[in-house]
């Protein structure tokens, strides 16, 4: 299931308020959070409590 233009644009970091990137498979970034918003049964989960830390998985 793919995300529409639309709720692209009009997503915003519920933490910062800032714009966020979407990545195919992974869900949505917040560059200045460090966060990545993922995306579960096609729906975009924007909870603070449920994001993950960017660096994830980098050593």
């Amino acid at each position: 299931m793919s995300i529409s233009r639309e709720l692209i644009d009009i997503l915003a970091c519920p933490k910062c308020k800032g714009g966020l990137l979407y990545r195919e498979g992974e869900g949505f970034t917040c560059e200045e959070c460090r966060l990545i918003y993922p995306i579960r049964d096609g729906i975009p989960v924007m909870l603070i409590d449920e994001a993950l830390p960017l660096d994830r998985g980098v050593d």
